[in-house]
C-alpha cells in the first residue's frame, strides 16, 4: 500500500458533507438568491437571462474570465436545444461548474495517491493572516490521525508568534515540532527538520515558510534556497509547495495566487474561510485561472473542518 492510500475515493461520510454544506451556507444562499433574481418573470434562457447570469458570477467572485467561460458554455447548450427553461439553469450550471473544475483539477483528492515518498515533504506558503499556521496544524491532525508519523519545521524565524504558534499545535495534536531562535536561517530550519525525519523514519514533514509578500524576487530567492538546501538531504523534495489563501478576501486571493505562482512551483492549494464569506466562488475561479488544483479547504473552526477537496461535493452543497 502506497503512503497516503486512505485518501482513496469513498462515499463522503454524512457529518462531513454536513459540515461542508455549513460552511458553504453563505456562499450558497447568496448565489441562489441572486439566480433566483436572475431569472424572476422569465421562462425560457434567453440574452437578459445570460446577462443577469453573468453579473450573478462576477458578483460571486467567481472571476471574469471563469464567468465568460462558464457563459459562453451555456450559451452553447442553448443555442444547441434551442429552448431552455429557466427551471433547468440550476442543474445545466452546476453540469458546467464540475466539468470546469474537472478540467482543471484532474484528480479528485480522495483517491490521490502520494507514491512512496518517505518522508514526503510538503512546504506551505502564504501571506500573514490566511490561516496557514492553523491549516499546518490542522493537517497535521489529519494525517496523525491515520496513524502517520508527522513532523512540522518552523521555518517562519522571522515572527516569534509564528514559532510560538506551531509550537503549540503541535502540542495541541501531539506532533514533533522542530524550531530555531528567533531570526535564524529559514532554510537551516528546514535542513535540520528534513535531517530529523530521515533519521526518526517519519511519515510526512510540513514545512512553515514566511507570510511576508516582499517583493517577487525577494520571495522566489527565499523559497528557491529552502527548497535547495531540502535537496540536499532529500533530493526532489519538496514534493508538494501548498499555497494557503483565504477565501474571504476575493479578488485579494486571485492577486496573491498570482504572486506566489510566479515566485514558485506551487501545485495546491488550500482556500481557507470560506465558512464566513459569500465568497465561496472564488474556489471556482482560482482552480480555473491558475490550473492548479485546489487540495484542501477550510470550512470551520473545529480541528476537522480542514476538507480534502472533492469537486462534485462542493458543487453540489452550493446547488443542494
Amino acid at each position: 500500500m502506497g503512503l497516503f492510500d486512505f485518501f482513496k475515493k469513498k462515499e463522503t461520510a454524512p457529518e462531513v458533507q454536513e459540515a461542508l454544506e455549513k460552511g458553504l451556507e453563505k456562499t450558497k444562499e447568496g448565489f441562489l438568491s441572486k439566480i433566483t433574481k436572475a431569472v424572476a418573470g422569465k421562462s425560457t434562457v434567453d440574452d437578459d437571462v445570460l446577462d443577469n447570469l453573468e453579473e450573478v458570477l462576477v458578483t460571486s467572485d467567481v472571476g471574469v474570465s471563469t464567468t465568460l467561460k462558464i457563459i459562453d458554455r451555456i450559451q452553447a447548450r442553448v443555442a444547441k436545444d434551442k429552448y431552455l427553461s429557466t427551471s433547468e439553469l440550476n442543474h445545466l450550471l452546476r453540469d458546467e461548474i464540475q466539468l470546469l473544475l474537472a478540467e482543471n483539477n484532474s484528480n479528485d483528492f480522495r483517491n490521490f495517491e502520494y507514491g512512496d515518498h518517505k518522508p514526503y515533504v510538503i512546504m506551505v506558503v502564504g501571506v500573514n493572516g490566511v490561516g496557514k499556521t492553523t491549516t499546518i496544524g490542522k493537517l497535521a491532525h489529519k494525517l496523525k490521525n491515520e496513524n502517520l508519523k508527522v513532523v512540522l519545521g518552523a521555518a517562519d524565524t522571522f515572527r516569534a508568534a509564528a514559532v510560538e504558534q506551531i509550537k503549540l499545535w503541535g502540542e495541541r495534536v501531539g506532533v514533533r515540532v522542530v524550531a530555531q531562535a528567533m531570526g535564524s536561517d529559514p532554510a537551516s530550519v528546514a535542513f535540520d527538520t528534513l535531517q530529523s525525519a530521515v533519521a526518526n523514519k517519519e511519515d510526512v514533514v510540513i514545512i512553515d515558510t514566511a507570510g511576508r509578500l516582499h517583493n517577487k524576487v525577494g520571495l522566489m530567492n527565499e523559497l528557491g534556497k529552502i527548497k535547495n538546501v531540502m535537496q540536499k538531504v532529500i533530493p526532489n523534495a519538496p514534493h508538494e509547495i501548498l499555497l494557503v489563501l483565504d477565501g474571504s478576501t476575493g479578488q485579494n486571493a486571485f492577486e496573491q495566487c498570482k504572486q506566489f505562482t510566479e515566485a514558485t512551483d506551487v501545485n495546491a492549494l488550500a482556500i481557507t474561510k470560506l465558512d464566513g464569506t459569500a465568497k465561496g466562488g472564488v474556489v471556482i475561479g482560482i482552480s480555473d485561472q491558475f490550473k492548479i488544483p485546489v487540495k484542501y479547504i477550510g470550512v470551520g473552526e473545529k480541528m476537522d473542518d480542514l476538507q480534502l477537496f472533492d469537486k462534485k461535493d462542493f458543487v453540489n452543497s452550493l446547488f443542494n
